[in-house]
């Protein structure tokens, strides 16, 4: 039986050596590309611990080596303080993304109210109109509201955006509603059953968000530049702090490059941190619509 079987299924020495050689062209493509997006992080690093003469110079060896561009960027330039002031931003605006987009986005998934699905596509709306075009009326408000150079106008106006209420929405519609059920035989209401319930469910959805929240507001230089830029230095987000590099007739490029590496690092240590969960919930919210 066991000769009969083998003998119905041949084994073709061609298939093997051609499917070896779909992976070898697949890996090197992935290779080759993965090279393509490192290579300029890689540039960075060495132009960092090059002096400016020598940072023109197209070489992968610094000549002379040297580490004043670190040295230079906190002592000079008050790089820590824009440190705290992005991160300061980044996790108070990242905190209430998560909860406001969380609750929104529960609502419009599992509650029905009059005129549910007008506001959805209204707030779906608010995603066609860019920053620029609105630039002139929240500047006006935030000025009437005596909320210029201020963190307060700045956390304000990013509260929560159109694309995570999309996001959470369409995660929560993926939970079956059997959780829901069981939670109101247990007697709890919607809020507790969305903290208690729904927002556990929901962690991979909120960890991808985290991560593209947080990376959205650490890398914004539109709004900061706005509200901060008009003579508040010590509000100075990190965005703002590596534009400081670049004067009129020069670009100090050592200290840019050192900047930008420092910038990327919180980032960076982030996404490592919880690109698992980011992975998952990229995938889950694309499954029901």
């Amino acid at each position: 039986m066991a000769t009969a079987a083998a003998s119905s299924q041949p084994y073709i020495p061609g298939r093997a050596r051609s499917e070896l050689i779909r992976k070898g062209i697949a890996y090197g493509a992935l290779v080759v590309i993965a090279a393509i997006f490192f290579v300029p992080f890689l540039w960075s690093i060495i132009t960092s611990f090059k002096t400016l003469p020598d940072s023109v110079n197209v070489t992968l060896i610094p000549h002379p080596w040297t580490t004043a561009a670190w040295r230079e960027v906190w002592s000079q330039y008050h790089f820590g303080t824009y440190i705290k002031n992005s991160l300061f931003l980044a996790v108070v605006v990242t905190s209430c993304n998560m909860f406001l987009a969380g609750l929104g986005g529960y609502a419009f998934a599992r509650l029905r109210f009059p005129g549910r699905e007008l506001l959805f596509l209204l707030v779906l709306g608010t995603l066609m109109v860019p920053d620029q075009l609105r630039l002139i009326p929240v500047f006006v408000m935030l000025t009437n509201w005596h909320l210029i150079a201020s963190f307060k106008g700045y956390i304000l106006i990013n509260l929560v955006t159109a694309t995570n209420l999309f996001f959470m929405r369409q995660y929560f519609l993926t939970i079956p509603k059997d959780f829901e059920e069981a939670a109101k035989l247990d007697g709890a209401g919607y809020f507790k059953t969305f903290w208690r319930v729904m927002l556990p469910l929901a962690l991979p959805a909120i960890a991808a968000l985290t991560i593209l929240q947080f990376q959205g507001t650490w890398n914004d230089f539109f709004w900061p530049l706005i509200l901060f830029g008009q003579g508040s230095p010590h509000l100075y987000t990190i965005q703002l702090g590596l534009a400081e590099f670049t004067i009129t007739y020069q670009t100090s490029w050592p200290d840019l490059m050192a900047g930008s590496v420092i910038a990327i690092l919180p980032i960076l240590a982030i996404f490592v941190a919880f690109q698992r969960y980011f992975i998952a919930g990229q995938v889950s919210a694309g499954v029901k619509g």
